[in-house]
């Protein structure tokens, strides 16, 4: 009988002892748990905005982030940035295009960095047109092609027509549309004005020029933004000091460009720039 208790007893401690050995191989809590951050970038879709954002989102998934990318207009960018509804944009286009939304959301933003010199906007058409200055539009076209009504230039641009007194009227489309339009009015030597920005694939595409602008209605040199929502650097330093680091040029932004003029798989796109231009992405990560 003793032996029987004893065997018994044993049999318990073992049950126990494993049942323990299985619990402590169990996290203790959450934190214990590896979950990548994630980060949420608003953007344009314009040719500039969506090969920064997806070059950014391919590195910073490379730093073992996890990335959702979201395309809205304008002005929704710039509320959903600055109500906390995304993390970060990369496509502020500074002081000039963007100004009406940097006055009235800048105190709830972040300006981090500037990742591009040198843009700017106007009125473009191509090179074998004998026009030279915008007030000389209304000689050639009815009509100035545009993109979607929410973007920065196209207000700007009807501020133009007033400045400039001209009869021309605006047309709203898109980015993709515009550029139809513009291949199409090429191919047979027609006269056609845009709205216009750099940088912007089409100018490694066709042979085009910005018109002169005595007046100044479009403003000077640009700059493109980084900037982040309010607590994003505690909330998440590594990304924000990505970002301070995130700059390039016309060669790299807009090589990316061209990738995805000819093939619109912007992840892959972005991908294969990262994986070929490791000593430019070196120096941005933290």
């Amino acid at each position: 009988m003793i032996k029987k208790k004893l065997f018994f007893t044993a049999v318990l401690i073992l049950v126990a002892a494993m049942a323990f050995s299985m619990v402590g191989c169990e996290p203790a809590d959450d934190e214990d748990v590896d979950v990548a951050e994630s980060v949420e970038i608003l953007f344009v879709e314009w040719d500039c905005a969506t090969a920064s954002t997806y070059v950014a989102k391919a590195v910073l998934e490379d730093m073992g982030y996890e990335v959702e990318v979201t395309p809205v207009a304008a002005a929704m960018m710039w509320s959903g940035l600055a109500t906390g509804d995304g993390d970060f944009i990369n496509c502020a286009w500074l002081p000039g295009t963007h100004a009406e939304y940097f006055d009235e959301y800048g105190d709830d933003v972040v300006e981090i960095s500037t990742h591009y010199e040198g843009a700017r906007i106007g009125l473009v058409v191509p090179e074998y047109m004998d026009i030279t200055s915008i007030d000389e539009v209304d000689d050639y076209v009815s009509d100035i092609t545009g993109i979607d009504p929410g973007a920065g230039i196209m207000s700007t641009t009807e501020e133009a027509i007033e400045i400039y007194g001209l009869a021309a009227g605006l047309i709203e489309g898109s980015d993709a549309a515009m550029t139809a339009e513009l291949s199409t009015a090429i191919a047979n030597e027609e006269d056609i004005v845009v709205t216009g920005w750099a940088p912007h694939w089409k100018f490694a595409e066709w042979d085009l020029k910005f018109l002169e602008d005595p007046e100044n209605a479009f403003g000077g040199e640009e700059y493109i933004a980084n900037i982040g929502r309010v607590g994003l650097q505690e909330d998440l330093p590594e990304v924000y000091e990505f970002l301070e680091n995130f700059s390039w040029g016309d060669d790299e932004i807009g090589a990316v460009m061209e990738m995805n003029a000819e093939d619109p798989d912007y992840e892959g796109n972005a991908r294969t720039w990262v994986e070929n231009n490791q000593d430019i992405v070196e120096n941005w990560i933290p």
